[in-house]
């Protein structure tokens, strides 16, 4: 028993259609009410019908998913978890909002991406048809450097993972990133002679530059933390039905064949 539900290794006998692990950013910008509205977020996408059904309708007619909140690190919130019923997922998203606000300050990508290679990936409990690392965030990694992050990335990509990328673009705040952006103490100096152009560099840009890939991968932005829950519904059936992120979906953004695979830069 894991987190007051079942553990998936309960039914070790069962294949997953998928493992998705849900990374939310609790980073300094990440204040209790929008801790709140990306709980709330989640929940609420774990009880949509569209979810539930892509959910009921594979393969095997189960996921498997986990939760992990970073910022300067990242901790496990939530063991890998099977939901193959609807009250199944109505029991994880009865937990995921009851899960407390543990922030941090920086938002370290790199090192959330190396702990979902190292400990993550490798502790799926039974066979999955396909691994999806879901990461949310409103910022740019602020404590490694882009060939740092870009080997992180790497290393999940090389384990048949996919990435997925759901930037949360604050209006007035963090719409464009660049050299001026919030840095950990020590950030190399490297890293800031190749920073982007701040006036036209955008964040959900960057994330489909240095965060997505793999097979299948895409991008959605939330436009603000109220909107969150909205991108995450339609991320969540597309990742867990396998469906194409149609050109006609809004703020829906998918990698080319050639960017899909580990090193596509």
């Amino acid at each position: 028993m894991a987190n007051g539900l079942p553990s998936a290794r309960a039914g070790l006998g069962l294949q997953a259609d998928v493992a998705l692990i849900v990374a939310v950013d609790v980073s300094q910008s990440v204040d209790q009410e929008r801790y709140r509205l990306q709980m709330e977020g989640i929940a609420q996408a774990l009880e949509d019908p569209g979810v539930i059904s892509a959910i009921l309708n594979g393969a095997n007619g189960n996921i498997l998913i986990t939760m992990i909140a970073w910022a300067d690190s990242a901790t496990p919130v939530l063991d890998w978890t099977r939901i193959s019923s609807k009250a199944d997922a109505y029991n994880v998203a009865a937990l995921v909002r009851r899960l407390p606000h543990k922030g941090g300050e920086f938002t370290c990508m790199a090192r959330m991406l190396r702990g979902v290679a190292l400990r993550v990936i490798p502790d799926i409990p039974v066979k999955a048809n396909r691994v999806v690392l879901d990461v949310s965030g409103d910022g740019i990694d602020n404590c490694s450097d882009r060939d740092a992050l870009h080997e992180e990335r790497d290393r999940v990509l090389a384990l048949s993972a996919t990435i997925n990328g759901l930037p949360i673009i604050v209006p007035g705040e963090n719409e464009t990133v660049g050299s001026g952006a919030y840095r950990a103490p020590g950030f190399g100096l490297r890293e800031l002679s190749r920073q982007p152009d701040k006036e036209t560099t955008t964040l959900d840009q960057w994330f489909t530059d240095h965060v997505i890939g793999g097979p299948g991968a895409f991008l959605m932005a939330a436009q603000g933390y109220a909107d969150f829950g909205r991108a995450l519904r339609q991320k969540f059936v597309t990742e867990i039905s396998d469906a194409t992120c149609a050109p006609a979906m809004p703020r829906c953004v998918m990698l080319t064949k050639e960017r899909r695979v580990a090193g596509g830069v």
